[in-house]
């Protein structure tokens, strides 16, 4: 289950399942949901949290086995929740993750895509995938391996390795840890530093030359930036006309 609230126009998803917040499926909201709720609340920035002590334990074994026997093919499924994890982290507004406790599989798949991570001292992070099986299937090798070397990234999916905190914050895993009881308001404290006296737009446009600088040729990229600061200098002169008038 998913609780959704939001503060001064930043959206929180709580992980709702107590004690470990497991997923029961790979989609955790329809994407269609978490569209509207954001685009039709004007949310500038975006919390994905869990209930309680823990991130989440990631999926149940379980609902993971009942999955692979139905009938509707496996894969459709897990696709779903790529498209989640996508869409996630392809939102021009803000992302973060806010940890406490266990982040482990499909949790720690979460957490990867939001655009930042801040964790209590307390978090753990782990890949168990490969003491089941199993290994990540909704984007996490490809995520991790963005950050962490190959041989880090080998010792945590393959070897199973749990990192605390500290680990997590010397491997870039995280961005920064907080304590224990903190994770959460330090989050929301920090967006709503950034966001709350700018424009969505102006938010919008930053988010988008951000990714543009990871994901196009440079010349495109700065190409892009300039567009996006004419459009946005028009408009900022209309405004002040008319203001003036």
């Amino acid at each position: 289950m998913i609780d959704k609230k939001i503060t001064d126009d930043i959206g929180i998803l709580i992980l709702e399942d107590p004690p470990q917040n497991y997923l029961q499926k790979p989609e955790f909201i329809p994407v269609p949901e978490l569209r509207e709720w954001i685009e039709g609340n004007h949310l500038k920035a975006l919390i994905i949290s869990g209930s309680g002590r823990h991130f989440s334990g990631g999926a149940k074994l379980d609902s993971i086995f009942a999955m692979a026997e139905v009938r509707e093919p496996m894969e459709d499924r897990m696709e779903k929740g790529k498209e989640l994890l996508d869409y996630l982290q392809d939102l021009d507004i803000p992302v973060a993750a806010a940890i406490s406790g266990v982040c482990f599989g499909g949790g720690m798949e979460i957490a990867l895509a939001c655009h930042m991570r801040i964790c209590s001292e307390n978090a753990l992070f782990a890949f168990p995938e490969t003491n089941l099986g199993l290994m990540p299937g909704l984007g996490g090798t490809f995520r991790l391996g963005e950050r962490l070397s190959l041989q880090d990234s080998l010792k945590m999916i393959l070897g199973g390795d749990m990192i605390n905190a500290e680990e997590a914050l010397l491997l870039k895993v995280v961005d920064t840890v907080v304590k224990n009881e903190e994770p959460l308001a330090y989050t929301l404290h920090f967006l709503r530093k950034i966001t709350i006296d700018r424009p969505l737009k102006i938010i919008n446009y930053v988010m988008r030359a951000l990714k543009n600088s990871k994901r196009l040729p440079a010349e495109e990229s700065m190409r892009e930036e300039t567009r996006m600061f004419c459009d946005l200098a028009r408009i900022e002169s209309n405004r002040r006309k008319t203001k003036t008038q």
